[in-house]
């Protein structure tokens, strides 16, 4: 009766039923116990059922489960906001709530195309992106992706016009990217000096595009990317639904660079896994372009489930441990882990932070793989032909050894 996400119902094995969750496992309800090392898509940063934040969810739960978030306000909306602040560039001081990370984005594009609206520059109606990006599975998130997304090109003849930038990958023996990266940016200019007047934001998920393969790209190139649109009056959108909350090693992708987007877009690891709640962060600028008598031109959207206690309350404990010394060091000793791992007999080889990937032969091969370490307890999920470590940061080192090892002796 069911039918799953991103899957093919016809060739794929019969779901494994799960009974229960615990730190880096999950058991399943023939006795099996499976080692989540892609943090169930990337949003269990912390392990499966952890306990200080069920706690937290059924305190707020018995006080207050949810309101309408037009009309009132909430102690667990406002304190998350108040410490996500701590942690983000000033600037960065008008916070947005809504569902998952496809509306995160949704709720960015739509206020970059608003805000030259609302100011009369109605020709700007162009996104642009770098090639590879995905974005999230709503229209505007695919639209923002382009075209030539692997994963939404039964829909493309749907999409609202973009623009793309190539993203010159970068990877462990990578030859001549420094070239490459001029050669794009040089390309960029020439069509900026065109239509960049036309062009609303910039969208991009910052140094490393996941679910194209975590293909990672250089700081460097980054800044030169955002460096060039700026001088074209385009605005901004960091897309860090994934890349948040120490994935990359520090909080945000953004920690590793003196950029200042206009927008980003938070979700997956906010409340530690536990419930779906996003945030799109913006500027005092962009909002006061939104101050108005005319209703129309207030932010007109909106979710019943905005701002919901429960899953602001989950994100505040999530946050809190997150921060604790103990949870900094394990992420730091992850990340060394990865980097002082061998892997043999693959391509492209790369890790950031608590990121670990690289690809194989072809997609026949890393399902293969993933396949032979479900077989030894591991649970992987190929990205065509790129297998990647994406665990929660309550692994230990042995956890880790155990999945490095099962993988090279399949290699």
């Amino acid at each position: 009766m069911i039918w799953r996400p991103f899957t093919q119902e016809k060739t794929t094995h019969p779901a494994i039923k799960v009974k229960k969750g615990e730190g880096a496992y999950l058991w399943a309800e023939d006795g099996e116990k499976y080692l989540d090392m892609i943090s169930s898509w990337w949003v269990t940063i912390h392990g499966h059922a952890q306990q200080e934040i069920a706690h937290a969810i059924y305190h707020q739960a018995c006080t207050l489960e949810h309101v309408i978030f037009a009309e009132f306000s909430h102690d667990p909306a406002e304190t998350l906001v108040k410490n996500l602040k701590k942690n983000l560039p000033a600037h960065l001081c008008k916070f947005f709530f809504s569902d998952d990370g496809s509306t995160a984005v949704e709720v960015a594009l739509k206020m970059a195309y608003q805000y030259f609206q609302n100011q009369g520059m109605k020709e700007r109606k162009l996104f642009l992106s770098l090639e590879g990006g995905y974005h999230g599975d709503t229209f505007g998130a695919m639209s923002a992706a382009g075209k030539n997304s692997q994963y939404h090109a039964t829909f493309s003849e749907l999409f609202f016009n973009t623009a793309s930038v190539e993203a010159p990958e970068f990877y462990t023996g990578v030859q001549a990217i420094e070239e490459k990266e001029n050669r794009i940016i040089q390309e960029l200019h020439e069509k900026l000096s065109e239509i960049g007047h036309t062009i609303s934001a910039l969208i991009v998920e910052p140094l490393i595009q996941g679910a194209a393969g975590m293909r990672l790209y250089r700081l460097e190139f980054l800044e030169a990317l955002v460096k060039t649109v700026r001088q074209y009056g385009i605005l901004v959108i960091f897309d860090e639904v994934m890349t948040g909350f120490y994935r990359t090693g520090k909080m945000f992708a953004l920690d590793y660079t003196q950029i200042i987007p206009d927008f980003l877009c938070l979700s997956k690891g906010l409340t530690g896994g536990f419930l779906p709640l996003a945030l799109t962060v913006t500027t005092k600028k962009v909002y006061e372009a939104f101050l108005s008598k005319d209703p129309q031109k207030a932010f007109l959207h909106g979710h019943s489930y905005t701002a919901n206690p429960i899953a602001c309350v989950a994100a505040c404990k999530s946050l809190e441990i997150l921060l604790r010394q103990e949870t900094q060091q394990r992420i730091a000793e992850i990340a060394q882990f990865h980097k002082n791992s061998f892997v043999k007999n693959v391509h492209k080889r790369r890790t950031l932070g608590t990121i670990s990937a690289f690809d194989v032969s072809s997609y026949e091969e890393a399902h293969s793989l993933a396949n032979a370490a479900l077989q030894n307890g591991i649970l992987l999920r190929p990205l065509g032909n790129t297998l990647y470590l994406l665990p929660p940061y309550c692994v230990t080192d042995e956890e880790l050894a155990k999945v490095y090892d099962v993988i090279n002796k399949y290699l």
